[in-house]
């Protein structure tokens, strides 16, 4: 396979000897490369500017500047390769950790623990660079469930701050708050008595009107404008 073929990896972790296990992992798969390591988040802006990338694992707990904040600036100042060009997948050791939590809402496409198994690891890594998430939405419910008092004004006041809302159709807003609850794309169109194409169709919609990244930022977007309660059903 072409190098230009290649899965693009960046490793950003303060831990050497992580980076050194995860790029043997990856190194050896055919269609991926490591191009890059930095220790921490400043380190991976500088690296970030001058490098091309595909995906960037991203330690959520650094010294200098941490996963979250650096996730911010890449994927909302388009520093170095640049907005949209590459996928943020946050590595932490807690499923249920405050800092993923950040992460997600920054942009992050999902994360991983560090313990994850090598092929679970590719796998997620080839999901993100075709351009879909890799965090079951019902674990980022779970995760926004746990974290729910950080957003800071209550559910009745949330949705005036998200205008973009009212360009959804009444079905597409349907769509929104199921794909928000965790249910996948069948789940939904046996809910709504419709077929699985037409959801697939509703969430491009979505994702295209609201300018989101993939079903995590739905979800994301879904609690912080109150559409649902910590804990619904």
């Amino acid at each position: 396979m072409k190098d230009a073929m290649k899965i693009r990896i960046v490793l950003v972790d303060d831990q050497e000897l992580l980076r050194t296990g995860f790029r043997m992992i990856l190194d050896a798969q055919n269609d991926m490369e490591v191009v890059g390591e930095a220790a921490d988040g400043v380190a991976a802006l500088e690296l970030l500017e001058d490098t091309e990338a595909g995906v960037v694992l991203m330690d959520v707990r650094m010294p200098a500047l941490d996963g979250v904040e650096t996730t911010r600036r890449l994927l909302g100042d388009g520093a170095g390769s640049g907005e949209g060009h590459f996928k943020i997948l946050i590595l932490t050791t807690f499923d249920l950790d405050e800092y993923a939590f950040g992460a997600l809402r920054a942009g992050a496409s999902g994360f991983l623990l560090k313990d994850v198994r090598p092929g679970e690891l590719v796998a997620a890594i080839r999901t993100v660079a075709a351009g879909d998430a890799v965090v079951s939405p019902r674990v980022t419910r779970r995760l926004l469930e746990e974290y729910a008092q950080v957003l800071p004004v209550p559910a009745s006041q949330r949705e005036p701050r998200f205008p973009q809302l009212s360009t959804l159709t009444e079905r597409e807003r349907e769509v929104l708050v199921a794909v928000g609850r965790g249910l996948s794309n069948t789940e939904i169109a046996a809910s709504l008595f419709v077929s699985e194409a037409t959801v697939k169709s509703h969430v491009g919609r979505i994702l295209a009107k609201l300018a989101l990244r993939d079903r995590v930022q739905i979800v994301v977007l879904a609690y912080e404008a109150g559409l649902i309660k910590p804990g619904a059903g």
